[in-house]
């Protein structure tokens, strides 16, 4: 079977060693040392015997070794099941026992953490870093046991953990040829050239999302595959990630929704993106206020996009011809659809297809292949333009009443006090289930539940009104900046209730 991705990393890798390659903490990794990385994992599991159908766990750091350990499994054809090093000891532990890899592939800090090294019993264990031996065995793991080992599809690139935004995270499996597609749908529907040739290119990509989720991880394979520089942040951080700015004067940059919130809120000169014509913002919905405040203030287009773990990255999305020509018009839509990609609106109930304009359950097919199903409801209007409203499996059954998250969510966000919100669904003995909803206060407004509450009783019908509402320091998220549903009916099990009201 043809690895065109594999072929593409190894083609790029091969290009020209002594370039940079990955900045992190403010150092330079060349290609040279990313090469020496990646081709060391790529032998070191060839010689176990290990490559398509075999998982390898990679405890996936955003760091540059890492990188180099994903590049190295990809060139085996083998399937890289990524773990979140942000697990506390316990459940990094657990995680890797449970998962049964083949073989694991950490940071020797990482390495380090009690009962790491116990719970990868039987896989063959890697070291990667820079330096004189960039991999090597780790001591007891040396050489691949006898297992049982678990055996995945030989077609899997990567088992991907999903965020974790409304329940426990899941891994789901994405095959080579979906990364094929989005990295050639990302390429024709961003670029203004439709420059594909392996070369390696000027500019250098800030990537501040997890490499543990699909927002990071994509970029990352995506800026590779195109030969370009990556600058490295553990996470996102807004003096980090503007010192990156002002020194590669990048012309993209890429935001979650939260992040611009974040540099909006911390008042960064206009001048930091004198260089940049475009922020792309994806992984959750994007509030209309907050993209047209970020236009204003710093002069660039803001484009929304619209993308699933499922779909190995991006569906929709705007780009800049898009955005001279409607931007003002549809503004709240994710765009339109990526070369190579269709997207339908189809009814929950019994999966028929709607009219322009209808809600309904979003679907997606790539290449003429079979519609897959997404648990988002949307629309497409006349023009081709798609419109997220919210998730199918946020809706709360409030006493027969169907009430959207993102309807609150929206409301509460159109207060002048509120910087973002979330809203979940509890139990209710009565109603079977209802919302409440938790709110984070911009920089130096002042607003109490009451207010808010009063505030939302105006703008929604009567079933909409969350029955408790806590103001709060700051939104549980996850690693990716999404509003952790978990987290969340948590707080609503943990907080004192003479902090908040109930209607």
């Amino acid at each position: 079977m043809s690895n065109q991705l594999a072929e593409r990393i190894r083609a790029v890798l091969e290009l020209d060693p002594a370039a940079p390659a990955v900045e992190h903490e403010g150092h330079w990794t060349d290609w040279a040392t990313v090469s020496a990385m990646a081709f060391g994992v790529e032998n070191a599991l060839r010689e176990a015997g290990l490559g398509a159908g075999s998982p390898v766990g990679l405890i996936l750091r955003n760091h540059p070794a890492m990188v180099a350990a994903l590049l190295g499994v990809l060139l085996t054809g083998g399937t890289a099941v990524t773990i979140n090093p942000s697990h506390g000891d316990t459940g990094l532990c657990t995680d890797i026992a449970e998962l049964r890899p083949a073989a694991v592939i950490a940071l020797e800090a990482d390495w380090g953490r009690p009962g790491v090294s116990a719970a990868a019993a039987g896989a063959l264990g890697l070291c990667v870093g820079s330096g004189p031996i960039p991999v090597r065995p780790h001591p007891g793991l040396e050489v691949l046991g006898r297992g049982p080992f678990r055996m995945v599809a030989g077609d899997v690139a990567v088992e991907m953990l999903t965020s974790g935004t409304t329940g426990p995270p899941k891994r789901i499996p994405l095959t080579y040829s979906a990364f094929e597609d989005t990295v050639a749908a990302a390429g024709t529907h961003y670029s203004t050239s439709g420059d594909t040739a392996v070369r390696l290119r000027s500019g250098v990509a800030i990537i501040s999302s997890p490499l543990v989720h699909m927002s990071g991880l994509f970029r990352t394979l995506l800026s590779v595959c195109q030969g370009r520089k990556i600058a490295l942040l553990e996470r996102f951080r807004v003096s980090e990630f503007v010192d990156l700015v002002q020194r590669h004067r990048p012309r993209a940059v890429s935001l979650v929704p939260s992040a611009l919130t974040m540099v909006l809120d911390a008042d960064v000169d206009p001048a930091v993106f004198a260089g940049v014509e475009v922020v792309t913002s994806g992984t959750a919905p994007l509030p209309v206020a907050v993209q047209e405040a970020f236009e204003q203030r710093f002069g660039v287009a803001v484009l929304p996009s619209y993308g699933a773990t499922e779909f190995a990255g991006g569906v929709a999305g705007w780009n800049l011809a898009l955005h001279r020509d409607w931007s003002v018009l549809k503004r709240g839509s994710v765009g339109r659809a990526q070369s190579g990609r269709e997207i339908r609106i189809t009814t929950v109930d019994d999966g028929t297809e709607v009219p322009a304009g209808a809600q309904g359950r979003i679907e997606v097919r790539t290449g003429g292949g079979e519609w897959v199903r997404t648990t988002d409801i949307g629309r497409i209007d006349t023009d081709g333009f798609v419109y997220v409203d919210g998730r199918i499996d946020d809706v709360i059954l409030r006493g027969g009443f169907k009430v959207a998250p993102a309807a609150i969510v929206d409301a509460l966000r159109s207060h002048p006090a509120v910087r973002d919100a979330g809203v979940t669904g509890i139990s209710d003995h009565r109603l079977g289930a209802v919302p409440v909803a938790a709110v984070e206060l911009a920089n130096g407004a002042r607003a109490d539940a009451t207010e808010l509450i009063s505030f939302l009783r105006e703008r929604l019908t009567r079933y909409q009104v969350p029955t408790r509402l806590i103001v709060v320091d700051e939104l549980p998220r996850t690693p990716s900046l999404k509003v952790s549903q978990p987290e969340l009916r948590k707080m609503f099990d943990d907080v004192d209730e003479t902090e908040e009201v109930t209607t």
